[in-house]
């Protein structure tokens, strides 16, 4: 919402869910064209051996570089704890649709952490003042918005994992399940995105949790949920990243101990890495444009223009054929943006709102500028 504009980001959300949506729907419907039943093996048989480790290592990079960090004190400590007591441990599990239980836990818990996003528009909202360009249309970096947008919808990169996991899978089914689970995920987001940007709006960061006041209790419990909803979302997005190294170069088949050796590399190195980014924006931005982008847009849609013999008139044809240069806009404009336009992180900082006596200091201005003038003279004030 702050990168795009709130009105503009209201409808690319709307716009994002209905591509991936769609997407989902046609990756099936292209792995019943092409007799396959595995994405990898989708894109194989469509373009080849090189197309095949593009979308390997597509579906490697994503998953592996999305895991967020806590944001409890003594982080890398936390990160190293959890890690080795149940991120591990859970990623070692072997059959995907155990997992299921797992990823209802967190669903419950994005519930909790939804609920106190609301409180606090109607408690801490008002006590903010808004900056100046907060309701504007559209911003430039709305390309940049549309990355971090696709990063949160997509689920491609293990589409086919779950839907072999389904009893008697369909096409009739599958299409059921994907328009409810969209549904849901852009009713959950809307409500995310629309409450945290009305709370912050130009202050709001990379990682909405930084917004808040550490004093504040209340989204404690929910910065704790937000971590225990990380330890059990990775394990799904692990499956994936194994199953990549098993088929590129195992052959598709792991023994139970290089199952083990693995898991425990994939889980090390990315803990590795976790530890140190603590910028969870551009990672979001990143990751959305590198490998969401093309992971949603423009493979899906180039793999079903090859296979399908429907007319060109047909929808879906036309549909894919708007979707395949979109994507690739995305992907090369926001990948630019992203790194011409990359902001500092303010990891483990207190917002100006956190103290009110300097929040009345600054009669409460519209201007960020001018806030951050007032409260720098107010810091030299007191120095001298």
């Amino acid at each position: 919402m702050k990168q795009a504009g709130f009105p503009l980001g209201i409808l690319l959300l709307f716009w994002v869910s209905y591509v991936t949506d769609f997407s989902l729907v046609l990756l099936i419907k292209g792995g019943a064209l092409s007799g396959t039943d595995t994405y990898q093996s989708l894109v194989n048989k469509t373009f080849g051996f090189p197309g095949y480790l593009l979308l390997s290592l597509l579906q490697f990079l994503y998953p592996f570089i999305v895991e967020p960090e806590n944001l409890f004190i003594g982080r890398h400590f936390i990160i190293v704890l959890s890690t080795v007591t149940f991120t591990l441990p859970l990623s070692l599990y072997r059959n995907i649709a155990k997992l299921g239980k797992i990823s209802l836990i967190s669903t419950v818990l994005t519930t909790l952490i939804l609920g106190i996003v609301i409180t606090r528009i109607v408690s801490l909202g008002p006590n903010i003042p808004k900056t100046e360009d907060a309701w504007v249309f559209a911003k430039p970096s709305a390309i940049e918005a549309v990355g971090v947008m696709s990063f949160a919808f997509i689920c491609h990169h293990n589409c086919f994992l779950v839907y072999g996991s389904l009893e008697e899978p369909t096409v009739a089914k599958w299409s059921k399940i994907v328009h409810i689970s969209i549904v849901v995920s852009l009713f959950i987001c809307m409500l995310f995105a629309t409450c945290g940007y009305l709370t912050f709006t130009g202050f709001t960061q990379g990682d909405l949790f930084e917004n808040y006041c550490r004093s504040d209790d209340l989204v404690t419990v929910g910065r704790f949920s937000y971590g225990i909803s990380v330890i059990l979302t990775y394990p799904i997005e692990c499956f994936v990243t194994r199953e990549v190294i098993a088929n590129v170069f195992f052959g598709g088949n792991l023994s139970a101990a290089f199952h083990i050796f693995v898991t425990v590399v994939i889980v090390t190195v990315v803990t590795l890495v976790s530890l140190l980014v603590d910028c969870l924006g551009i990672v979001l931005e990143l990751s959305g444009t590198l490998c969401a982008a093309p992971l949603i847009f423009i493979i899906p849609s180039a793999c079903y223009l090859k296979l399908s013999e429907e007319p060109r008139t047909h929808s879906d044809k036309i549909m894919s054929c708007l979707m395949l240069p979109i994507g690739a806009v995305v992907m090369v404009f926001g990948f630019v943006m992203a790194i011409t336009n990359h902001q500092d992180c303010t990891h483990g900082q207190e917002m100006f709102y956190c103290f009110p006596d300097n929040l009345s200091l600054t009669n409460i201005s519209d201007s960020h500028f001018q806030l951050t003038t007032q409260l720098s003279i107010l810091n030299n004030s007191i120095f001298q």
